[in-house]
This record gives structure tokens, C-alpha cells and sequence, in this order.
């Protein structure tokens, strides 16, 4: 990892003063990035009057990882040099809200164009195969690099984060089956449930947005596991895995000592999970009538 690290900062130019020539540094480069490509990418929130999209400080604050004092500089820097507008957001005067000038439009074109170029020159003296195989490459460490720093963060199962997490969830389930009705979006009584101590609703956090989620709540004395998802781009990186031990132990702190869950026949990746995890089957011990298979598993 450290060997890895070490190489492709070299290669990519992280480590020259003026990163690819801009004559800015490297974090000044990478927030200019993020900004225009949040912008095109049409991430952020109300548009200007051009017809732009704005980006909050605070969501490139998450997303990037950056203290507060440090964003801070490196916007005062951009703005001095007339590549950033900085207003109140309109909706939260407290918040605010970034857009690209037309020279930051153009500059950060510039940096695109730079980027392409230094990333063609690295690839080729590369055949075609090794390319597709270092693409490969590059693709899972990624996503594993990625989701080794995913934070698993307990949220109040009425929040915005939480509905959007469940309203995924449940229209994942209606697309994959499209013989039934999906369940509905749980009621303030179902969300109420999933509130400390006697359960938890959790979201796993990467740049600022849920990949995966799940909760757990009481029943009849034991910890149930439900609305257990994982984003579609985010499978076989352990997120599952992951989230699943996290909400054992969340249950197992409250003095739980069983863990109960359902599923679906179809869903074959979800019954490997919880079969490697330890869970054994049992019959039925609820009225789901969506579910055909039913575990259990001791948390002692």
C-alpha cells in the first residue's frame, strides 16, 4: 500500500508545487475539480441564474475530508485569483453556497485537458491488454480503498438520509419482484422502533453519501435485523459484511443475545451473507409475507 502510494503520487505529479502546470498545488487543483465536476454532474442544489449549479461548503467539506479551517483557505485562495463567487445559500443564509466564474469554468477545463494528457502519456507504452488489466486493477482498489474508509454513522430513522436509504431499498424490492406490491415507506410508529436503546437505524457514509444501510429493532426480546442494502456499486466490497456485524454489536451492547432476520428465496446473495455470518435457519416467526426464509443467530 505504502509502495503504491509512494509510486503514483510521483507519477501523477501530486508532489510538484505546481500541480500539471496549473500553477496551483495539488489542493487547490482538487477542490477546483470537485467543484466543476459537482457542477456539471448536476449535484448541487438551486441554480443560478445562468443556470448553474452551486455546491455547499459543507457538503465539499464531507465529501473531500477537510477541517474547516483548511477549506476555508484554499477557497480564499481561489476566490482571490477570480475562480469562485462565495454567497449565502438562499435557502440558509448561514450556509455557503460556491460557484465556478467563467475564468474557474475555463481553468478548470484546463485542468481536465491537463489531466487527460498526463494519464495518455502514462498509458502508452501500455498494449491494450494491460490496459484493460490495470483498468481492472485500479477499478477494485478503489472501491476497496474506499470502503475500508466508509463510516458507519447511527442516524435518526426519520431523517432525510434514512427515507432515501429505505426508499431504495424498497424499490430495489419492487423491481425484483414485480409479482408482488412492495412494502410501503414505514410509518412515524415503524420509524419510532428503530430508535435507542431498544434498536438503531445506521448508514454507511462515503464522500458524503449513503451506500448501504440497515437497522435493527426489538422483537418479542430479540434484536431483528431489517432493511439490510447495500448500493448496487458498492457490492462485494464487505460493505454487507460489515454493516451486519456493526448492527449485531450495537444490539449486543443492549443486552441483547439473539439476533433474528427474514429474507427472500430470491435474494441468494443476502442468504450467503447470513449463512457465512453464522445465522442458522428457523421457521417462520413473523407475518412478512414478503419473506420465505427465516434465522436466527446468538449474540453472547
Amino acid at each position: 500500500m505504502r509502495r503504491f502510494n509512494l509510486s503514483y503520487t510521483q507519477r501523477i505529479g501530486a508532489l510538484d508545487e505546481s500541480f500539471l502546470g496549473t500553477g496551483r498545488p495539488l489542493g487547490q487543483a482538487r477542490l477546483l475539480h470537485e467543484i466543476g465536476s459537482r457542477e456539471r454532474g448536476g449535484k448541487g442544489a438551486a441554480q443560478d441564474e445562468a443556470g448553474v449549479d452551486g455546491v455547499l461548503a459543507q457538503d465539499l467539506r464531507e465529501r473531500l475530508g477537510l477541517d474547516s479551517g483548511y477549506l476555508s483557505r484554499l477557497l480564499r485562495a481561489l476566490t482571490a485569483d477570480g475562480l469562485l463567487d462565495l454567497a449565502p445559500d438562499s435557502e440558509d443564509r448561514r450556509r455557503r453556497r460556491i460557484r465556478l466564474t467563467a475564468a474557474g469554468r475555463r481553468a478548470w477545463q484546463d485542468l481536465e485537458n491537463r489531466s487527460e494528457e498526463r494519464a495518455g502519456v502514462l498509458l502508452e507504452p501500455l498494449t491494450g491488454r494491460q490496459r484493460t488489466r490495470l483498468a481492472e486493477a485500479l477499478d477494485t482498489a478503489e472501491l476497496l480503498i474506499r470502503a475500508a474508509t466508509v463510516r458507519l454513522e447511527t442516524v435518526d430513522p426519520a431523517s432525510p438520509a434514512a427515507r432515501a436509504a429505505v426508499r431504495t431499498y424498497l424499490d430495489e424490492l419492487d423491481a425484483r419482484f414485480p409479482e408482488h406490491d412492495a412494502p410501503p415507506m414505514p410509518t412515524p410508529q415503524d420509524e419510532n422502533a428503530f430508535r435507542p436503546p431498544a434498536g438503531a437505524f445506521v448508514l454507511a457514509i462515503s464522500d458524503g453519501s449513503a451506500v448501504a444501510g440497515g437497522g435493527w429493532r426489538d422483537h418479542d426480546g430479540a434484536a431483528e435485523i431489517k432493511r439490510m442494502w447495500v448500493d448496487a456499486g458498492w457490492r462485494g466490497a464487505g460493505m454487507g459484511r460489515r454493516l451486519l456485524e456493526h448492527l449485531e454489536g450495537l444490539a449486543r451492547a443492549q443486552g441483547y443475545r439473539l439476533a433474528r432476520l427474514d429474507t427472500n428465496a430470491a435474494l441468494t446473495e443476502a442468504i450467503a451473507l447470513y449463512e457465512r455470518a453464522g445465522y442458522r435457519r428457523i421457521e417462520r416467526y413473523n407475518d412478512n409475507p414478503h419473506a420465505t426464509h427465516f434465522y436466527e443467530k446468538p449474540l453472547a
